[in-house]
């Protein structure tokens, strides 16, 4: 009984973090001021980007990534690199290389190259002359008019398929494993659409983009492109850009009954013993084999849409709002209001076939095909991979569904969380309000003796229970708003006194 009541009463209180709009999985923390000895509780955010995790926090990062894309879209001046972005930048996607695979213990030094001439499939690109600017070109309208047009992108994947309400007309023929491995490489596939856009272009081309899926759960990609592009271009980089994957042959599972064991150093076939090839060693044969083709091709679709967009139009705004709108949602939950029976088959079925289809050089899967994966460790087993893209609320897309240019704003996205906290704060002190400033507490601050000023301890779980954790915030936000009316009355009144 006393079970079913707790269960209840965390239910109730999720559902009322949800309606005031506060964390639904905060985390309780203790924070002694070794200066002044105050001690403070402190609710921290768990930061989920997931509407299924946590709405309140998916929400934020929302906001966040909307005011991303807002200030980088119709720059007018060059932004400069973040000099506090450090030697990594949360924003940068743009570091991968398709044709390169790097190899053997000394990965900074050795880098296996793959042939760049191009497949004589594809159509040629015009050679241009490359510029250094990432801002849009100004053109010059009637009347003498000047305006900047940037431009708002959506690539698709081929089909695989005859598609009926969003699920496959004929499940049979539908060709499930291209579909898995596409969404896979997917993100490798628009790597080399950006590099390729910037030669054919002439220019450093920014982009702020996100993957959704469609509704036959297949990835595309919305991005905002600072600048015009002739759509000619467009469509000629699109139908030109390729990725041929060059990893061993998994077309034939070698062991699925009994799995290679490990031996301490490497793995071996459980009945011979002998040592299974190593990932250098499977990529050297490809290398030393003059018949030797792509284990994986694979192109966009024919559909391409293509839009000019001009700064303080309604189409910005629209189109960033659409841009954003399904970011923290769930691949295979992102439209749940038409899922019938045969939509979640396909999801099911979709998410059988990547159980076993390798994600990576280092994805577990490998031993499967008989090759040890990159980097192999004690422990692995087909199947049971844990990266991203095996789980079925990703159904492939095991990286970031935000892709974002390194020029796009000059700034991290730590840096844009810190911009917008620093003005919820100015606004809540100008009404007679002090926020805490975590993130202040949270940073190794010194006191007089050289030790941390701050000491975050947790909160014992068994002193209080989940419905008291979020009822923290939510008085912490009750009590904010109260002071902020009664101070934003106080003001009113003492402007509406004549001087």
């Amino acid at each position: 009984m006393l079970t079913t009541i707790g269960r209840v009463t965390a239910v109730m209180a999720r559902e009322l973090a949800e309606a005031e709009g506060v964390c639904a999985r905060p985390q309780l923390r203790l924070v002694t001021d070794r200066e002044t000895g105050a001690v403070s509780r402190v609710a921290l955010a768990c930061g989920s980007t997931r509407e299924s995790v946590c709405r309140a926090c998916a929400d934020r990062a929302r906001r966040l990534r909307t005011q991303q894309c807002t200030e980088g879209w119709h720059r007018t001046d060059e932004p400069e690199r973040d000099t506090n972005a450090g030697a990594t930048n949360e924003l940068d996607d743009d570091t991968g290389d398709a044709d390169v695979d790097e190899t053997g213990d000394e990965e900074r030094t050795f880098r296996r190259v793959r042939s760049t001439r191009r497949r004589q499939d594809v159509p040629d690109l015009p050679h241009v002359a490359m510029s250094s600017r990432t801002v849009g070109v100004v053109f010059v309208g009637n009347q003498g008019r000047e305006y900047r047009p940037s431009m708002f992108l959506t690539l698709t994947l081929p089909s695989y398929g005859p598609i009926h309400d969003g699920a496959p007309a004929s499940p049979g023929s539908y060709d499930y494993r291209r579909a898995a491995l596409d969404a896979i490489l997917f993100p490798r596939l628009l790597d080399q659409f950006w590099k390729t856009l910037r030669r054919a272009a002439g220019f450093d081309v920014q982009y702020f983009s996100a993957v959704e899926p469609q509704r036959r759960l297949a990835p595309h990609l919305h991005a905002a492109i600072r600048g015009a592009i002739p759509r000619t271009v467009l469509r000629q980089v699109a139908r030109a850009t390729y990725l041929q994957v060059w990893w061993p042959a998994f077309d034939q599972a070698v062991y699925v009954n009994e799995l290679p064991h490990w031996t301490g150093t490497d793995y071996a076939d459980p009945a011979t013993g002998v040592l299974l090839p190593t990932w250098d060693e499977a990529l050297d044969g490809i290398d030393h084999d003059p018949d030797a083709a792509p284990a994986h091709v694979m192109r966009f679709g024919t559909q391409l849409d293509v839009q000019g967009i001009v700064r303080g139009q309604p189409d910005a705004d629209r189109a960033i709002r659409y841009l954003t709108k399904y970011i923290t949602k769930d691949v295979a939950s992102s439209h749940d209001d038409d899922q019938d029976h045969r939509h979640k088959a396909h999801v099911d079925r979709l998410h059988r076939e990547l159980r076993y289809l390798p994600c990576s050089e280092r994805c577990a899967n490998w031993l499967r095909y008989g090759i040890q994966p990159k980097h192999a460790a004690p422990g692995m087993a087909p199947g049971f991979c844990p990266g991203k893209a095996h789980r079925r609320d990703h159904l492939g897309l095991g990286g970031r569904r935000v892709l974002v240019s390194r020029k796009w704003s000059s700034k991290t996205l730590a840096r844009h969380r810190a911009d917008r906290a620093e003005v919820v704060r100015a606004a809540l002190e100008s009404a007679g309000i002090i926020a805490p400033d975590t993130e202040r507490m949270a940073a190794h601050i010194q006191a007089a003796d050289g030790q941390a000023r701050y000491v975050w301890e947790p909160v014992d779980r068994d002193d209080v229970s989940y419905a008291q954790v979020i009822m923290f915030p939510v008085a912490e936000r009750h009590r904010w708003r109260a002071q902020y009316e009664a101070a934003r009355a106080i003001q009113q009144s003492c402007s509406a006194i004549p001087p």
